[in-house]
């Protein structure tokens, strides 16, 4: 069959794209194109949006598709029976499938399955045949950035790009996707570019700005983070990604010394006490926390608060990004038992279980949450033999390198805790190298020439860190 494209004419029974759909209900579809636009959006609940739909169309199966396929993107056990209760209900209606609809019914099958990599491949089948099929787009990006895979996240979007234009419905979403993944890879101009172009056409698209937020964090452009952070604050602030950016903004704060403004970040918008539990909040919430801790700032109760939340998934072994965040929290706040439960939850896994997330949690998981033991009982040297030989195979944590610089981050700081200042001037090296105008690398520099003995140098280093946050 030829690669579907939009035109100005469509067909009774095809979405704004040109897609065909085998439900023949144009209130149905519309109502679908609004709950993908809102998990677009980052606004609004989207599976709310179809489940209104659902109960008008109990037998539309790409309603069915939709919800089961954007539930794979929670990651949290708890949504587990609806994602299967979906998959039953979209079963039942597949003798009247087309082939678009039953590429996604077995994407979201091999994903219960655990086969995260085979449902990326039957995505791909249906994006190669459907150039336009956003929703299918929009599935395969984003599980390539939970499974780590930085080259798939770009490719995967140059593949259709040039098939897309301005005149197709949602093209502002494609520019996001591609500069996410541009970024990933490290072509910052033309990633910052295009999402530019995407905020040119939909200002309020919480992605794009994410793309310019990790460009300017790569790039070490704090100021101008801040500053690019709070001049769209009034769009990006009241989506439901404000979360993950108020994060971003806490890191430039950070890399500036700024400790009161991190602080106030955390207070203000990722303190989860007041929130529902939804993981990916409580992700960045430990993610800044930890980082603040590995820069000599106290945390008062706020760890308690956050282990609060995270124990009841201490037992998930579902995926190990959430499983080492976890385990922030856990050694964080002392919490012995939980940290048992989710070292012993995860031997157990490996020993029986044979999904994808085998090796991330073999490779990457389980070393960084005895590492993080480590660190929390002071016994640095351990911590940094058990995080040199994964420095390079972190990418497999899946999430950003922003997210995984946690890594690095805390095998740099045990290494001048350790007093192995050889290897933590070396480390120290490697991140101003990759970012000059970090005034946290500089005064990691300084720190590993004091220890070297050499105050010329340590001088020369806090000068420069001083001369950074003053810029």
């Amino acid at each position: 069959m030829r690669p579907q494209t939009a035109s100005k004419t469509q067909m009774p029974f095809t979405d704004v794209r040109g897609i065909p759909v085998s439900y023949r209900d144009r209130d149905a579809i519309d109502g679908l194109e609004r709950a993908v636009i809102m998990s677009l959006c980052f606004r609004g609940d989207a599976n709310a949006e179809i489940d209104q739909i659902l109960a008008e169309h109990p037998d539309f199966l790409m309603g069915w598709l939709f919800k089961a396929g954007w539930l794979t993107q929670a990651m949290e056990t708890r949504i587990y029976d609806l994602m299967l209760e979906s998959l039953a209900q979209a079963e039942r209606l597949l003798p009247d499938a087309n082939d678009r609809e039953r590429g996604h019914f077995e994407a979201v099958q091999a994903w219960v399955r655990g086969d995260f990599f085979g449902a990326v491949q039957k995505w791909e089948a249906v994006l190669t045949q459907y150039p336009m099929d956003l929703l299918a787009l929009e599935l395969i990006h984003y599980t390539m950035v939970l499974l780590g895979d930085v080259p798939g996240q770009r490719d995967v979007v140059a593949r259709v790009f040039n098939l897309w234009d301005e005149s197709i419905p949602g093209y502002e979403f494609v520019l996001g996707f591609y500069s996410f993944g541009l970024e990933e890879n490290r072509d910052f101009s033309r990633a910052e570019e295009l999402a530019r172009q995407a905020l040119s056409i939909r200002p309020d698209n919480p992605y794009a700005v994410h793309t310019v937020s990790h460009v300017m964090e790569m790039r070490g452009r704090q100021a101008g983070g801040i500053r690019f952070m709070r001049d769209h604050a009034a769009t990006w602030g009241t989506s439901n990604f404000a979360n993950h950016l108020w994060w971003h903004t806490g890191l430039y704060h950070l890399d500036l010394e700024q400790y009161d403004e991190v602080f106030d970040i955390f207070d203000t918008h990722l303190d989860s006490r007041n929130k529902d539990g939804h993981r990916y909040e409580e992700l960045d919430a430990a993610a800044l926390l930890w980082r603040m801790n590995l820069v000599g700032q106290e945390s008062g109760d706020r760890w308690t608060h956050l282990a609060n939340k995270w124990e009841p998934a201490a037992q998930d072994t579902l995926y190990a990004f959430n499983d080492v965040h976890a385990m922030l929290t856990f050694v964080s706040d002392n919490r012995v038992e939980a940290q048992k439960a989710l070292l012993s939850a995860n031997e157990r896994y490996l020993e029986n279980a044979s999904d994808a997330n085998v090796a991330m949690t073999r490779e990457i998981g389980l070393p960084f949450c005895l590492a993080m033991q480590d660190f929390k009982r002071e016994n640095y040297a351990q911590c940094v033999d058990r995080l040199l030989p994964i420095r390079y195979m972190t990418h497999r944590l899946g999430g950003s390198y922003a997210q995984r610089d946690i890594i690095g981050w805390t095998l740099l700081e045990a290494a001048l805790r350790a007093r192995r200042f050889d290897l933590a001037l070396a480390l120290a090296n490697e991140r101003t190298g990759i970012k000059p105008s970090s005034a946290q690398n500089w005064r990691a520099v300084a720190r590993a020439f004091k220890g070297l003995g050499d105050r010329g140098q340590a001088d020369r280093a806090n000068a420069k860190a001083q001369s950074l946050m003053t810029a």
